[in-house]
């Protein structure tokens, strides 16, 4: 989508709706499981200032990524092991997005009769929902894939890998440096692919 005024107006909303759901499920993902802690930081809301990061925000219109502000969880009170609970707890924030997006493109799917302005703002939250889904998934720390991956790998596995999370923040960054300079995006290159799979799925087309 091209970034014109009019889509940046769109996007604004959208990017707020998508990060809210998405952080604010992974604190009900944690509450559930038995941690108290994001209620106790605040982060069990729907108030998109609770969840927004201002460099994730600014990354997002500048290279078309971004991300929210992390949800700490204390896996040590959690009611399930603590390792298969923090997987769980990374993915329901893209799960959140990816039924958002589903719920967005609902009236694409059913061919709906509606003013073009909720359609154009329908189809931003539901591309933006997509898109912040398919790139959470990615297994990069510290996006929400690299957590999934480590519940998911046998123990062993899990733990020489687990240390890599310290590089994942400056591997991003320079993904996104390096990206902005050479005019190539090799997490573009990553996630276009997954997005045009899962695009019909959302808009029915």
């Amino acid at each position: 989508m091209s970034l014109t005024l009019e889509n940046l107006l769109l996007m604004v909303p959208a990017f707020v709706i998508a990060i809210a759901i998405h952080e604010a499920s992974h604190a009900l993902a944690a509450t559930l499981l038995g941690d108290p802690s994001p209620r106790s930081a605040g982060r069990l809301s729907l108030n998109p200032l609770r969840h927004l990061d201002p460099l994730g925000t600014i990354t997002l219109f500048l290279m078309g990524f971004g991300w929210g502000k992390p949800v700490f969880v204390n896996p040590a009170r959690f009611r399930i092991n603590p390792k298969a609970g923090m997987a769980l707890v990374a993915f329901a924030g893209p799960l959140s997005n990816l039924l958002l997006a589903a719920a967005f493109g609902l009236p694409f799917r059913m061919h709906m009769v509606m003013p073009r302005e909720w359609l154009m703002l329908a189809a931003a939250v539901a591309s933006i929902n997509l898109l912040l889904a398919v790139f959470n998934l990615i297994p990069l720390p510290p996006l929400d894939g690299f957590s999934v991956l480590l519940g998911i790998l046998p123990g062993e596995a899990a733990a020489r890998i687990a240390p890599l999370a310290q590089y994942g923040p400056a591997a991003l960054l320079g993904l996104f440096a390096l990206s902005y300079v050479f005019k190539v995006s090799v997490l573009g290159a990553i996630i276009t692919p997954a997005y045009r799979v899962l695009q019909p799925l959302v808009f029915g087309t």
